[in-house]
């Protein structure tokens, strides 16, 4: 029976009328209308379907929407202002670690997601945090670095120099 499910995605309020047992990525995708977000293993293994809720990374091929009644998500698309990107997304421009794209909106998440509960990750915190996320072109050095990069930039400016320079 289809039910009526409010939750905020990208700063906005939305309400669909679906079935609250239909998975979170296709409402995303078909109702929403917003693609970023992909479907890659529909098991919650390669991280293609990641997106925020309140925050906190989950797999939206694993979600159903019933489950994320009045929650705040965020999808690859919110991340940005305007033309300005979010922090990780330069971090991954400014490392190349866009290569074909199909799973960089998940990995940007799961940094995204990262960061937001350890602003300054250690190596292995980075590792274990970016775990669960595929990259088919195997970039997994330059997103390493990236999510490195993007946790440097958001330190302050005292931790962020070595022997007095930047």
């Amino acid at each position: 029976m289809e039910t009526a499910v409010s939750f905020t995605v990208n700063g906005q309020p939305r309400t669909v009328t679906t079935e609250p047992d239909r998975l979170l990525l296709d409402v995303i995708r078909e109702e929403l209308h917003l693609h970023g977000t992909r479907f890659g293993c529909g098991e919650g293994e390669c991280g293609a379907c990641s997106v925020l809720a309140d925050g906190k990374r989950i797999f939206s091929c694993q979600t159903v929407v019933g489950e994320v009644g009045e929650k705040s998500l965020e999808t690859i698309e919110g991340l940005s202002a305007g033309e300005k990107l979010h922090p990780v997304q330069q971090a991954f421009l400014d490392e190349g670690a866009y290569q074909c794209g199909y799973c960089v909106s998940g990995m940007v998440i799961a940094a995204v997601s990262l960061l937001n509960e350890n602003p300054a990750p250690t190596d292995d915190q980075i590792r274990a945090g970016m775990n669960g996320n595929l990259c088919r072109c195997c970039g997994y050095a330059r997103i390493f670095n990236a999510v490195k990069r993007a946790a440097a930039a958001s330190a302050p400016a005292s931790a962020a120099t070595i022997g007095g320079r930047p």
